[in-house]
């Protein structure tokens, strides 16, 4: 098979929807709005509660970002909307204001079910066009979600690889994601949310913002149905989970599309996971609790997040 020039086998368009109909989990679940998330059982929650030894929380959001650049194109706005100049009585009283077009390479955020569609249909075939309109989604919102609390699981990639981080471009296949479960010795389950750290935020910090769009490490469609046979609750990545650029000719962020689409798997995007790194290593394990708590926005695709893990 040819190559693009960055080395990455090309996938067609046959050839990805063939996968997209194998992995498709359409009319398991009910509530349908929740997708994979119904994987998720009490039994699940208590026994990642029971992960937490330390009690160490570590946050996983990004800074509010206000500043353009090429990693963040549409800054986040944050402007104080009272300075506390005003008449007695006291007390005096100090509020901001906070907006995002969160969709993005520069705010955390969950991706709910609504977020994507594939050939005009969102997970479990509904027509995006029929459920989705000026007031938000009627199917697939963020609301439907609630709060995520299970296990959580951390693939250090560039740990496994000895290097501060993957290199834009670099792809991440199903093979790379068993061999860090062997040298991290932790394993991908049922019910589990998986977070894939690139390295990109040590490598910002380092060397500087890039256009993460145009290039960026990330996980190759042929990684996805080990997570899918593995039965995962939820997706996260340093990145926004896509390979940059797509090896799928017409479908620019396939890893969303099987994920969303076809799994009804909810995606964690631009998570700062450098901390957690960290934290594993020192504790010598990569499993945690995890709890991402949404914004209850009735018809919201998706919401900014700060998701906590807890060792």
């Amino acid at each position: 098979m040819s190559t693009d020039p960055a080395g990455v086998p090309p996938v067609s368009r046959q050839e990805f929807d063939a996968l997209f109909a194998a992995l498709r989990t359409w009319g398991r679940w009910s509530p349908a709005g929740r997708g994979a998330w119904n994987r998720v059982t009490p039994d699940h929650v208590r026994r990642a509660a029971a992960l937490v030894r330390n009690g160490t929380p570590v946050s996983l959001g990004l800074p509010w970002d206000t500043r353009p650049g090429p990693d963040n194109p549409k800054p986040a706005l944050h402007y104080m909307s009272d300075l506390g100049d005003v008449e007695p009585p006291e007390p005096a009283t100090h509020k901001d204001f906070l907006a995002a077009d969160y969709h993005g390479k520069g705010v955390s955020h969950l991706d709910a079910l609504s977020h994507v569609a594939y050939r005009g249909q969102l997970y479990d075939g509904h027509a995006a066009r029929e459920v989705i309109g000026a007031a938000g989604a009627r199917f697939g919102a963020v609301a439907a979600l609630g709060p995520l609390v299970t296990r959580g699981v951390l693939l250090d990639l560039p740990a496994v690889d000895g290097a501060g981080w993957l290199e834009p471009g670099r792809p991440v296949h199903a093979r790379d994601l068993a061999a860090a479960e062997r040298a991290l010795g932790v394993r991908i389950d049922e019910g589990c949310a998986v977070l894939v750290r690139t390295g990109r935020f040590r490598r910002r910090r380092e060397l500087g913002p890039w256009d993460v769009g145009a290039a960026g490490a990330g996980l190759h469609v042929d990684a996805v149905p080990l997570l899918a046979e593995r039965g995962i609750a939820l997706l996260g990545a340093d990145g926004d989970n896509d390979l940059r650029p797509s090896p799928v000719e017409g479908v620019h962020s396939p890893v969303h599309v099987l994920a969303v689409a076809a799994m009804g798997v909810p995606l964690l995007d631009n998570l700062d996971l450098e901390a957690l790194a960290g934290a594993c290593a020192d504790a010598g394990r990569y499993e945690f609790l995890i709890v991402v708590t949404p914004l209850n926005v009735p018809g919201g695709t998706g919401s900014p997040v700060n998701p906590v893990a807890v060792l």
